[in-house]
């Protein structure tokens, strides 16, 4: 049989990195004839050693299959506007792939080698769809996250090119919004922050009109999720739809950076009843001013649940940059918290968030609602009290909040991001509010989660239905190859 060689390119980061690697996983162990190679950008502003390190332990981890190719460096960019920068730098790497896609498909590799079966670019790489039309191969796209935010993805650029609604008049709106991918109305407030700035938006309406142009999308999510949103998606104008997931990266972690060591943390996680724990963690740009912080404290003390949180630093105001662990706590945090919480907290730095919520004594999960720990939680069977603070999280919110009941709000329109100037704070009442539903033993939402829990892992079992969708993913694969 033909064997099939797919060049993924993923966007620069270790975190699409990571999920284009367990798609990859995926294609190589269902088809012995699917082979991958990884083109890797190296990510602005970040050394090559933490990159090459991170990315050769992945390697190193892949079967024969599949290969890493490290692209060379580019230029830096011109340009402010944060948006522009990443497309502009993702532009610039485009001679880059071509060569190293010329270098794959070279004569003289055998009779028995792989031909390219086509490119498959990030959400965010879809320039590179360029290339692939050039080789005149065909281009897929792997989009990270949910079904709901690409179909709120392709109904904005076709509102915006068809009758000309600009997303962005809906900043500080109280409009509800009609969109065929839900059942509610979606309050303009919970739009992806990218739609509600002008510096941002027409990248994003450019990527939907790209997506059209591919023979598939590849979708981490599973039909039992997103059933509705799906049955919206299969549309003439739109590719098939592929929902693969959950895509998640199980690996656990028993140590991290800074004083938070994995072990002691899981430690102390064994000491605590089943299902006692509420877990607080907001993803690797998570952080809070000393305001909010006090009004965490303060609901945490209120409520009297145990608590495991995990609090980390922003970067300095004006500076762009990731949270890191506070060196003192203390100078954070209310006078004396520490000591009239220790019998039933923990406050930490870096959390492994995985070896967390797999743990039998968290009960609950206050989050950022990252599609990635969205879905992190279903698995693991724990609801999350939502708290989203950047990008798609209000939207991915809303959808488990709202439509999906398998969630509590705490604030879905709260926000943390510099482009949108707004003064909306999170009190302590509305933390405590959504610690308690969340830990409810017996509610009907957290019965909701447990099934969704079980159909998330059903659904990458032979015969489920991520699993069929990869087998069809696979056939059309090898029936749009070029002949």
């Amino acid at each position: 049989m033909v064997k099939a060689e797919l060049v993924f390119v993923p966007s620069p980061g270790f975190g699409h990195l990571v999920s284009t690697v367990e798609m990859a996983k995926l294609l190589i162990d269902r088809d012995p004839h699917v082979s991958i190679t990884l083109l890797i950008m190296k990510p602005p502003y970040v050394s090559h050693s933490g990159i090459d390190d991170r990315t050769r332990s992945l390697a190193n981890s892949m079967a024969a299959r599949f290969r890493f190719v490290h692209l060379p460096d580019v230029g830096p960019i011109s340009e402010t506007n944060p948006s522009k920068t990443r497309d502009l730098y993702v532009e610039s790497y485009k001679p880059h792939v071509r060569e190293a896609i010329a270098r794959l498909t070279e004569p003289g590799s055998g009779q028995d080698s792989p031909r390219l079966a086509g490119l498959v670019v990030d959400m965010f790489c879809t320039t590179m769809i360029d290339v692939a039309n050039e080789l005149r191969v065909p281009s897929y796209v792997f989009f990270t996250s949910s079904a709901a935010f690409l179909g709120l993805m392709f109904h904005l650029q076709r509102q915006r090119d068809e009758q000309g609604i600009d997303s962005t008049e809906f900043r500080n709106s109280d409009t509800e919004l009609d969109f065929p991918i839900f059942a509610n109305k979606l309050p303009a407030k919970v739009l992806p922050t990218a739609y509600l700035v002008k510096e941002a938006a027409p990248a994003y309406i450019g990527h939907a009109r790209r997506f059209r142009e591919t023979k598939g999308i590849f979708v981490n999510t599973f039909a039992e999720l997103e059933a509705h949103v799906l049955e919206s998606l299969v549309d003439d104008m739109i590719p098939p739809v592929y929902p693969v997931g959950p895509i998640l990266n199980l690996t656990r972690s028993t140590g991290g950076p800074g004083p938070s060591n994995g072990l002691e943390i899981m430690k102390w996680l064994d000491n605590q009843p089943r299902s006692s724990v509420v877990f607080l963690c907001f993803g690797s740009r998570g952080s809070f001013d000393a305001d909010a912080v006090r009004e965490f404290a303060t609901a945490l003390e209120r409520c009297g649940h145990r608590f495991l949180w995990s609090l980390r630093e922003p970067p300095p105001k004006g500076k762009v940059g990731t949270p890191r662990d506070y060196a003192n706590l203390e100078e954070i945090l209310p006078e004396g918290f520490l000591d009239r919480t220790v019998k039933i907290g923990k406050v930490i730095g870096w959390a492994p968030q995985v070896d967390i919520l797999a743990h039998p004594a968290v009960g609950g999960f206050v989050s950022h609602c990252g599609w990635n720990s969205t879905l992190e939680s279903i698995w693991f069977d724990v609801p999350i009290a939502g708290l989203p603070l950047y990008a798609e999280q209000q939207f991915n919110a809303f959808e488990m909040v709202v439509e999906l009941d398998l969630a509590v709000e705490i604030k879905m329109e709260y926000r943390r991001d510099v482009r949108i100037q707004s003064e909306t704070r999170v009190t302590a009442e509305e933390i405590e509010r959504g610690i308690r539903q969340v830990m409810e033993i017996d509610s009907a939402r957290r019965k909701k989660v447990k099934e969704m829990s079980e159909k998330s892992r059903k659904a990458l079992d032979e015969g489920g239905s991520s699993c069929s969708s990869l087998r069809r993913l696979i056939g059309d694969i090898f029936n749009n190859m070029p002949r």
